[in-house]
Protein backbone atom coordinates (compact mmCIF):
# COMPACT_ATOMS: atom_id res chain seq x y z
CA UNK A 1 0.00 0.00 0.00
CA UNK A 2 1.34 3.69 -1.12
CA UNK A 3 0.15 5.45 1.94
CA UNK A 4 -1.19 4.10 5.35
CA UNK A 5 -3.70 6.53 7.08
CA UNK A 6 -3.60 5.90 10.78
CA UNK A 7 -5.55 7.43 13.54
CA UNK A 8 -8.99 9.44 14.20
CA UNK A 9 -12.38 8.39 12.12
CA UNK A 10 -14.97 10.97 12.62
CA UNK A 11 -18.75 10.51 11.31
CA UNK A 12 -19.47 14.20 10.49
CA UNK A 13 -22.88 16.02 9.95
CA UNK A 14 -22.63 19.42 8.20
CA UNK A 15 -25.25 21.90 7.97
CA UNK A 16 -25.48 25.29 6.08
CA UNK A 17 -25.70 28.56 6.39
CA UNK A 18 -26.34 27.91 10.20
CA UNK A 19 -26.92 31.69 11.96
CA UNK A 20 -28.10 30.29 15.81
CA UNK A 21 -29.78 27.60 17.00
CA UNK A 22 -33.33 27.45 16.72
CA UNK A 23 -35.48 27.93 20.63
CA UNK A 24 -37.85 25.58 21.93
CA UNK A 25 -39.29 23.26 19.05
CA UNK A 26 -38.85 25.57 15.83
CA UNK A 27 -37.26 24.58 12.66
CA UNK A 28 -34.84 26.90 10.60
CA UNK A 29 -34.82 25.66 6.66
CA UNK A 30 -31.30 25.49 5.78
CA UNK A 31 -29.60 24.55 2.08
CA UNK A 32 -27.66 21.95 2.77
CA UNK A 33 -27.08 18.70 4.73
CA UNK A 34 -24.06 16.35 4.37
CA UNK A 35 -22.64 13.24 6.17
CA UNK A 36 -18.63 12.77 5.43
CA UNK A 37 -15.94 10.65 6.52
CA UNK A 38 -14.02 12.70 8.28
CA UNK A 39 -10.94 13.00 11.08
CA UNK A 40 -7.68 13.26 10.90
CA UNK A 41 -6.65 9.77 9.62
CA UNK A 42 -10.17 9.00 7.34
CA UNK A 43 -10.88 12.50 6.20
CA UNK A 44 -7.13 12.76 5.31
CA UNK A 45 -7.37 8.69 3.46
CA UNK A 46 -10.22 9.95 1.59
CA UNK A 47 -8.54 12.96 0.43
CA UNK A 48 -5.76 10.89 -0.82
CA UNK A 49 -8.07 8.33 -2.62
CA UNK A 50 -9.78 10.97 -4.28
CA UNK A 51 -5.70 12.60 -5.80
CA UNK A 52 -5.70 9.08 -7.17
CA UNK A 53 -2.95 8.12 -4.26
CA UNK A 54 -3.34 3.88 -3.12
CA UNK A 55 -4.27 4.43 0.56
CA UNK A 56 -5.24 2.37 2.85
CA UNK A 57 -6.94 3.43 7.13
CA UNK A 58 -6.15 2.35 9.71
CA UNK A 59 -8.46 2.88 13.30
CA UNK A 60 -11.38 2.33 15.65
CA UNK A 61 -14.73 2.52 15.04
CA UNK A 62 -18.26 1.22 17.44
CA UNK A 63 -20.01 -1.85 15.96
CA UNK A 64 -22.61 0.71 15.73
CA UNK A 65 -24.60 2.31 12.59
CA UNK A 66 -22.59 5.18 12.59
CA UNK A 67 -19.75 2.55 12.19
CA UNK A 68 -21.30 0.98 9.05
CA UNK A 69 -21.41 4.20 7.73
CA UNK A 70 -18.53 5.55 8.15
CA UNK A 71 -16.58 2.41 6.30
CA UNK A 72 -19.36 2.27 3.68
CA UNK A 73 -18.53 5.91 2.70
CA UNK A 74 -14.50 5.51 2.92
CA UNK A 75 -14.87 2.37 1.08
CA UNK A 76 -16.93 4.13 -1.80
CA UNK A 77 -14.28 6.71 -2.03
CA UNK A 78 -11.94 4.40 -2.52
CA UNK A 79 -9.88 3.33 0.42
CA UNK A 80 -9.09 -0.18 1.72
CA UNK A 81 -10.87 -0.07 5.16
CA UNK A 82 -9.67 -3.28 5.81
CA UNK A 83 -7.23 -1.96 8.77
CA UNK A 84 -10.45 -0.32 10.51
CA UNK A 85 -11.04 -2.43 13.80
CA UNK A 86 -14.47 -2.76 14.87
CA UNK A 87 -14.83 -2.27 18.73
CA UNK A 88 -17.97 -3.94 20.09
CA UNK A 89 -19.92 -1.69 22.39
CA UNK A 90 -18.13 1.45 21.81
CA UNK A 91 -19.78 4.54 19.45
CA UNK A 92 -17.93 5.32 16.61
CA UNK A 93 -16.67 8.92 17.16
CA UNK A 94 -19.32 11.44 15.89
CA UNK A 95 -19.60 15.63 14.97
CA UNK A 96 -22.49 17.74 14.01
CA UNK A 97 -21.17 21.27 13.13
CA UNK A 98 -23.35 23.95 12.25
CA UNK A 99 -21.36 25.84 9.64
CA UNK A 100 -21.87 29.41 9.80
CA UNK A 101 -22.21 32.04 6.98
CA UNK A 102 -18.61 32.73 7.09
CA UNK A 103 -17.25 29.62 7.16
CA UNK A 104 -16.56 29.23 10.33
CA UNK A 105 -17.58 25.91 12.39
CA UNK A 106 -18.35 25.42 15.89
CA UNK A 107 -18.75 21.99 16.73
CA UNK A 108 -20.75 19.32 18.69
CA UNK A 109 -18.18 16.24 19.67
CA UNK A 110 -18.17 12.54 20.86
CA UNK A 111 -14.67 11.02 21.03
CA UNK A 112 -16.20 7.63 21.06
CA UNK A 113 -13.58 4.32 19.72
CA UNK A 114 -11.12 6.31 19.16
CA UNK A 115 -9.66 6.98 22.86
CA UNK A 116 -9.96 3.11 22.97
CA UNK A 117 -7.56 2.42 19.72
CA UNK A 118 -4.62 0.82 20.65
CA UNK A 119 -1.24 -0.40 19.38
CA UNK A 120 -2.84 -4.04 18.98
CA UNK A 121 -5.38 -2.69 16.71
CA UNK A 122 -2.04 -2.13 14.62
CA UNK A 123 -1.17 -4.67 12.03
CA UNK A 124 2.93 -4.78 11.99
CA UNK A 125 2.91 -5.71 8.04
CA UNK A 126 0.25 -3.42 6.93
CA UNK A 127 2.94 -0.18 8.43
CA UNK A 128 6.38 -1.85 7.15
CA UNK A 129 4.68 -2.32 4.07
CA UNK A 130 3.53 1.37 3.55
CA UNK A 131 5.81 4.34 1.64
CA UNK A 132 4.54 7.00 3.56
CA UNK A 133 2.45 6.19 7.30
CA UNK A 134 0.45 9.42 8.01
CA UNK A 135 -0.65 9.22 11.94
CA UNK A 136 -3.65 11.42 12.14
CA UNK A 137 -4.44 12.58 15.55
CA UNK A 138 -1.89 11.28 18.17
CA UNK A 139 -2.77 13.81 20.64
CA UNK A 140 -6.51 12.07 21.22
CA UNK A 141 -5.49 8.28 20.39
CA UNK A 142 -4.31 7.74 23.93
CA UNK A 143 -3.84 3.78 23.15
CA UNK A 144 -1.05 4.89 20.98
CA UNK A 145 1.25 6.45 23.64
CA UNK A 146 2.86 2.96 23.94
CA UNK A 147 6.64 2.29 23.89
CA UNK A 148 5.56 -1.22 21.72
CA UNK A 149 3.78 1.46 18.82
CA UNK A 150 6.81 3.86 19.04
CA UNK A 151 9.18 1.06 18.28
CA UNK A 152 7.42 -0.01 15.60
CA UNK A 153 7.26 3.62 14.26
CA UNK A 154 11.18 3.38 14.53
CA UNK A 155 11.44 0.17 12.72
CA UNK A 156 9.36 1.45 9.45
CA UNK A 157 11.55 4.67 9.34
CA UNK A 158 15.06 2.17 9.87
CA UNK A 159 13.34 0.24 6.25
CA UNK A 160 12.78 3.95 4.23
CA UNK A 161 8.85 4.38 5.43
CA UNK A 162 8.10 8.00 5.40
CA UNK A 163 5.82 8.67 7.94
CA UNK A 164 4.39 12.44 8.64
CA UNK A 165 1.90 13.70 11.04
CA UNK A 166 -1.01 16.17 11.90
CA UNK A 167 -3.42 16.75 15.40
CA UNK A 168 -6.84 16.79 15.68
CA UNK A 169 -7.42 19.13 18.65
CA UNK A 170 -6.95 22.59 20.55
CA UNK A 171 -6.64 20.91 24.05
CA UNK A 172 -3.52 22.37 25.52
CA UNK A 173 -2.36 19.10 27.22
CA UNK A 174 -3.42 16.66 24.76
CA UNK A 175 -1.78 18.49 21.85
CA UNK A 176 1.58 18.53 24.20
CA UNK A 177 1.65 15.15 24.83
CA UNK A 178 1.56 14.04 21.29
CA UNK A 179 5.11 15.95 21.60
CA UNK A 180 6.45 12.58 22.42
CA UNK A 181 5.74 11.42 18.62
CA UNK A 182 8.28 13.56 17.32
CA UNK A 183 11.59 11.28 17.37
CA UNK A 184 9.60 9.36 15.14
CA UNK A 185 8.22 11.63 12.91
CA UNK A 186 9.77 12.91 9.46
CA UNK A 187 6.99 15.29 8.65
CA UNK A 188 4.76 17.55 11.11
CA UNK A 189 1.87 19.31 9.68
CA UNK A 190 -0.02 20.99 13.03
CA UNK A 191 -2.17 24.30 12.68
CA UNK A 192 -0.87 27.51 14.07
CA UNK A 193 -2.65 27.35 17.29
CA UNK A 194 -1.50 23.10 17.79
CA UNK A 195 2.18 24.43 16.91
CA UNK A 196 2.29 27.27 19.55
CA UNK A 197 0.70 25.01 22.24
CA UNK A 198 2.81 22.23 21.42
CA UNK A 199 6.20 24.61 21.49
CA UNK A 200 5.51 26.99 23.90
CA UNK A 201 6.39 29.60 21.54
CA UNK A 202 5.08 33.18 20.56
CA UNK A 203 4.86 33.03 17.24
CA UNK A 204 4.73 29.93 14.07
CA UNK A 205 7.76 30.35 12.97
CA UNK A 206 9.64 30.44 16.44
CA UNK A 207 6.98 27.38 17.37
CA UNK A 208 8.74 25.82 13.83
CA UNK A 209 12.38 26.09 14.57
CA UNK A 210 11.68 24.56 18.38
CA UNK A 211 9.61 21.68 16.96
CA UNK A 212 12.13 21.02 14.03
CA UNK A 213 14.67 20.78 16.65
CA UNK A 214 12.80 17.37 18.29
CA UNK A 215 13.66 15.56 15.24
CA UNK A 216 11.78 15.95 12.00
CA UNK A 217 13.01 16.48 8.88
CA UNK A 218 10.33 19.76 8.23
CA UNK A 219 7.55 21.27 10.19
CA UNK A 220 4.86 23.00 8.08
CA UNK A 221 2.32 24.84 10.29
CA UNK A 222 -0.61 25.66 8.23
CA UNK A 223 -1.88 29.25 8.94
CA UNK A 224 -5.62 29.65 7.59
CA UNK A 225 -5.76 32.74 5.25
CA UNK A 226 -1.89 33.39 5.81
CA UNK A 227 -1.17 29.89 3.59
CA UNK A 228 1.29 28.12 5.24
CA UNK A 229 5.21 28.01 6.83
CA UNK A 230 7.18 25.58 5.85
CA UNK A 231 10.44 24.93 8.30
CA UNK A 232 13.45 22.66 7.43
CA UNK A 233 17.02 22.73 7.67
CA UNK A 234 17.56 25.48 4.98
CA UNK A 235 15.14 27.78 7.26
CA UNK A 236 11.96 28.71 6.31
CA UNK A 237 9.77 29.12 3.69
CA UNK A 238 6.24 30.78 2.88
CA UNK A 239 3.84 29.27 0.66
CA UNK A 240 0.82 31.56 0.24
CA UNK A 241 -2.93 30.64 0.26
CA UNK A 242 -5.20 30.43 -2.34
CA UNK A 243 -8.13 33.25 -3.04
CA UNK A 244 -10.83 31.10 -3.13
CA UNK A 245 -14.40 31.87 -1.54
CA UNK A 246 -15.27 29.68 1.78
CA UNK A 247 -18.01 27.53 2.44
CA UNK A 248 -17.04 25.85 4.81
CA UNK A 249 -13.38 25.18 6.37
CA UNK A 250 -13.84 21.83 7.71
CA UNK A 251 -11.16 19.52 6.27
CA UNK A 252 -9.43 22.09 5.18
CA UNK A 253 -6.46 20.92 7.33
CA UNK A 254 -6.69 17.00 6.25
CA UNK A 255 -6.85 17.89 2.54
CA UNK A 256 -3.53 19.81 3.22
CA UNK A 257 -2.07 16.81 4.53
CA UNK A 258 -3.31 14.78 1.68
CA UNK A 259 -1.81 16.99 -1.01
CA UNK A 260 1.37 17.09 0.93
CA UNK A 261 1.37 13.46 1.47
CA UNK A 262 0.58 12.87 -2.48
CA UNK A 263 2.70 15.23 -3.47
CA UNK A 264 6.01 13.46 -1.44
CA UNK A 265 4.75 10.25 -3.43
CA UNK A 266 5.25 11.87 -6.75
CA UNK A 267 8.87 13.14 -5.68
CA UNK A 268 8.46 16.91 -4.91
CA UNK A 269 9.96 18.35 -2.73
CA UNK A 270 8.80 20.43 0.86
CA UNK A 271 7.65 23.42 -0.68
CA UNK A 272 6.60 21.60 -4.09
CA UNK A 273 4.44 19.15 -1.71
CA UNK A 274 3.12 21.94 0.39
CA UNK A 275 2.18 23.76 -2.86
CA UNK A 276 -0.18 20.13 -3.61
CA UNK A 277 -1.50 20.78 -0.26
CA UNK A 278 -2.76 24.25 -0.46
CA UNK A 279 -4.52 23.71 -3.92
CA UNK A 280 -6.25 20.29 -2.48
CA UNK A 281 -7.36 22.82 0.73
CA UNK A 282 -8.69 25.23 -1.51
CA UNK A 283 -10.92 22.97 -3.40
CA UNK A 284 -12.22 21.48 -0.12
CA UNK A 285 -12.95 25.22 1.30
CA UNK A 286 -15.34 25.69 -1.32
CA UNK A 287 -18.01 23.50 -0.68
CA UNK A 288 -19.19 21.78 2.37
CA UNK A 289 -17.43 19.05 4.25
CA UNK A 290 -14.28 17.17 3.87
CA UNK A 291 -14.56 15.59 0.83
CA UNK A 292 -15.79 18.75 -0.93
CA UNK A 293 -14.22 19.47 -4.03
CA UNK A 294 -12.88 16.55 -4.90
CA UNK A 295 -14.51 15.69 -8.31
CA UNK A 296 -11.57 15.61 -11.36
CA UNK A 297 -8.92 16.59 -7.74
CA UNK A 298 -6.29 13.82 -9.81
CA UNK A 299 -5.83 16.35 -12.09
CA UNK A 300 -3.52 18.87 -9.95
CA UNK A 301 -1.29 16.48 -9.32
CA UNK A 302 0.11 17.64 -12.88
CA UNK A 303 0.17 21.05 -11.76
CA UNK A 304 3.32 21.79 -10.93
Amino acid sequence: MTVVALGVHIVDVLARPVESIPAGQDTHVLEQIRVTAAGAAAGTAVDLAALGVEVASVGAVGDDELGDLLVMIMGRRGVDVSGIVRKPGEQTAASILPIRPDGGRPSFHVPGANLGLSAADVARERVLGARVVHLGGMDVTWGLHDPAFFALLEEARAAGVIVTMDLLSNMPDLVRGARGFLPYVDYLLPNEEQALMMSGAGDAAGAARELLAEGPSAVLVTLGAEGSLVADASGITRVPALDVPVVDTTGCGDAYCAGFVAGLVDGRDVAGAARLGTALAARVAGGLGSDAGLDGARSIRDER
